[in-house]
């Protein structure tokens, strides 16, 4: 793990506010972080505001964008960054993330678009990476996407990421639910994805779960249980590179708290075994 990032260990919880009030009331042992859309917090005010800060000033925050459009061909919305900024440097908020996509062009599409696997778009996200993180004054973590369709493709997926990580100097989130969907659908092999992945740059993870359209088509949803291939390449991402923190990810068909904190005690569990064979080899 690239400990530059500073982050905390174990495991992590996208924040929602369906279940801020319980958590405010009785905090989770088992959640060390937890993780926000600045768009969805940066301008709240009255009883949500202040259970929010109540939040920032007990626990560990990282900031996951939404709608930077980091692929786009739209001028980068500056404005937008600073305001981030402000926002975390409010909240003492340690760590800003984002899609290595685009949603928006003259105008926000209100979807996660794929970029094109060329050379070109290399060059130009990786320049649009590095004004942010020049603004930001810090790295940022790109997160590898789902994708449905590789429009003017000219490299592998897997080779396109690291390129643009690479170009960019900047750090990764590795969504291991994404890497299982992609391998579905475009028929590749999962690890051998993981295993391409620039280890020290893992500043953490995303796991989730997805809708299964047919054997051979998932679609990446975040509304449902992450299931169990899924935490078996989570297990194999530990055992090649140690653990990193890890986050559950649910966005809608949010089941109750005691629910979702069953699955982050699974990354718990799965972190726990890979400690256990680590140290029995060091023994």
């Amino acid at each position: 793990m690239n400990t530059t990032t500073n982050l905390v260990q174990n495991t992590g919880l996208g924040l929602r506010r369906s279940f801020l009030t319980e958590i405010i009331k009785t905090p989770p042992k088992n959640v060390s972080f937890y993780e926000v859309a600045p768009e969805n917090w940066m301008t709240l005010g009255g009883k949500l505001g202040k259970q929010f800060r109540a939040m920032t000033e007990q626990f560990d925050f990282i900031c996951h964008g939404l709608s930077l459009s980091i692929g786009s061909t739209d001028p980068l919305d500056e404005k937008f960054i600073h305001a981030v900024k402000s926002f975390m440097q409010q909240h003492k908020i340690k760590f800003y993330s984002e899609h290595l996509s685009y949603c928006s062009h003259q105008g926000h599409l209100y979807d996660l678009m794929p970029i094109p696997f060329t050379a070109e778009a290399v060059s130009h996200v990786a320049k649009r990476i590095q004004r942010v993180q020049d603004i930001l004054e810090q790295k940022i973590a790109i997160e590898n996407v789902s994708y449905y369709a590789a429009p003017g493709q000219e490299m592998d997926e897997i080779d396109f990421f690291n390129a643009v990580i690479e170009e960019a100097d900047c750090d990764v989130l590795i969504d291991i639910n994404n890497i299982y969907v992609n391998s579905t659908n475009h028929g590749y092999d999962a690890e051998s994805f993981l295993r391409a992945i620039p280890a020290s740059r893992i500043a953490y993870a995303h796991i989730a779960g997805h809708y299964v359209e047919a054997d051979d088509f998932l679609v990446d949803t975040h509304g449902a249980d992450v299931i169990d291939p899924v935490w078996t390449l989570l297990a194999k991402a530990y055992e090649l590179y140690g653990v990193f923190p890890t986050l559950l990810e649910r966005d809608f068909n949010i089941p109750s708290l005691n629910v979702l904190l069953k699955e982050v005690d699974t990354i718990q569990s799965i972190q726990s075994a890979w400690s256990i064979q680590h140290n029995q080899k060091l023994a």
